[in-house]
């Protein structure tokens, strides 16, 4: 499946990826819209969002933070359903894990929700939290890559 990976810069990409983060979050798994939306989401904040195009849709998005000084934070990592397990996710990862190297971040992080923990996993991530935790009412695990 051919994938376009889009670096967000307009208002309009921007309203499409959180268009995307809406429905996989809040609409499907009932995060409230107040904790999915926030500082990050704004083109002029220290956040790169990235959007992929398939089939002439927005099909997923993520964004990347600053965690600390030597590692990006992958966050709001979301896949429209029709287009899941098709390998978007993957493509979405890569694209951000290539903005984080531009960046010279040598480590990537993540909370992944506890059922997506396999997929991270098969990308080269390791779990680094002892124990789940809650994050918006959904158990996650925090995992780490070398970049």
């Amino acid at each position: 499946m051919a994938a376009e990976i889009i670096n967000v810069t307009t208002e309009e990409q921007l309203e499409q990826a959180l268009d995307i983060r809406k429905d996989v979050f809040v609409l499907e798994q009932k995060v409230p819209i107040d904790l999915e939306i926030d500082h990050y989401d704004r083109l002029d904040a220290e956040a790169w969002h990235v959007l992929i195009k398939s089939e002439g849709q927005y099909a997923a998005t993520g964004r990347l933070t600053y965690y600390n000084k030597d590692s990006a934070k992958m966050q709001r990592i979301a896949v429209r359903k029709p287009f899941r397990s098709k390998g978007i996710g993957r493509v979405l990862m890569m694209a951000l894990e290539a903005q984080a190297r531009e960046l010279k971040l040598p480590y990537a992080v993540l909370d992944a929700q506890v059922q997506a923990e396999p997929f991270y996993r098969k990308l080269g991530y390791e779990t680094i939290s002892d124990e789940p935790f809650d994050d918006a009412g959904i158990p996650h695990v925090r995992m780490k890559k070398e970049l």
